[in-house]
């Protein structure tokens, strides 16, 4: 790891450094630069990607639009990157139905079943589901690259369901402002983590960047606003042909970028203006589960057998 001594992830221990295997290619979807992949009848554009472990659909959605989801097997996010988002979440399964209202920038947990999203605005909306909604899996554009699954990452398996039950729960982004020592704005559910930074307003300082790396576990970085840089590097194994040369690429937002283990990697913001990313790990991480206060709502969702408390 490779952190700054301000850096809230300085404290966590670093993994290993001399893998036994390269990562795959990491994936980099430029939304700007793609035509969707469907288009409603009030015209919402969506965009579906992939990693090993997670779904991701990027919507641009026009007021009115419903966005429905039916015999979900697991919890999933939707996220309302933009401020004055407005809509209504409705659930309904077999232990009853439930309702959420998104007034704002929010992160939402919809529970497993039927499902839809109403829309009341122009907005964007991207929803997150784990690789167990293998029938989303096939609408993603970049499928063929998990032909095989990547070796690398560590298979899908959920954490706890939560301690008072399923039910749409609604995280206002702007009711969680950033508190010294803690690292960005952290949510998880039993099957997603996503943390939503703060804008950079310009460029990123070059001479505090944080590469680092993962061990077993990949992170989808979604670009909200402004141009990033990825940069990515292959660690080197003992086979001269594994080696390949480091990456620096840029996008624009929207933008999906699935970054493998265990490449080193760090993202820098280009942008004159805001730049904001949002990260998405599936399952939610353990190492940021364990720092006390990261994760907003920790107490609604139990760590796996064998985390801390």
């Amino acid at each position: 790891m490779s952190y700054g001594a301000k850096d809230p992830r300085s404290a966590i221990a670093a993994g290993r450094q001399a893998p036994e295997r390269p990562n795959i290619p990491a994936q980099y979807l430029d939304l700007t630069e793609l035509e969707p992949d469907e288009v409603s009848a009030l015209g919402s554009r969506t965009w579906w990607a992939r990693g090993q472990n997670v779904v991701v659909a990027h919507s641009v959605v026009r007021a009115g639009e419903r966005l429905e989801r039916t015999g979900q097997p697991d919890e999933y996010v939707v996220l309302f990157p933009e401020p004055g988002a407005a809509a209504q979440v409705t659930s309904r399964s077999d232990t009853g139905s439930d309702k959420g209202t998104v007034a704002d920038r929010s992160v939402v947990v919809v529970p497993a079943g039927d499902s839809h999203v109403e829309v009341q605005v122009d907005t964007t909306v991207v929803r997150v589901f784990s690789s167990r909604s293998a029938d989303l899996q096939q609408r993603c554009r970049n499928g063929a690259a998990y032909t095989e699954p990547d070796p690398n990452v560590a298979p899908f398996a959920p954490w706890p369901d939560p301690v008072d039950g399923p039910r749409v729960r609604v995280y206002p982004i702007d009711d969680h402002p950033y508190e010294q020592g803690r690292f960005g704005r952290l949510f998880r559910c039993s099957t997603v983590m996503v943390n939503v930074f703060d804008a950079d307003l310009g460029p990123r300082d070059t001479a505090n960047l944080s590469p680092h790396h993962h061990d077993d576990f990949e992170q989808c970085s979604l670009t909200v606003t402004g141009r990033w840089v990825h940069h990515i590097r292959t660690p080197w194994t003992r086979d001269l042909a594994d080696w390949r040369d480091d990456e620096h690429v840029e996008v624009s937002s929207p933008s999906v970028t699935i970054i493998p283990p265990p490449a080193v990697h760090t993202s820098r913001s280009v942008g004159q203006g805001r730049n904001q990313l949002i990260d998405v790990f599936c399952p939610p991480r353990l190492d940021f589960s364990e720092r006390p206060g990261w994760v907003l709502n920790a107490a609604e969702y139990p760590m796996p057998p064998g985390g801390a408390s």
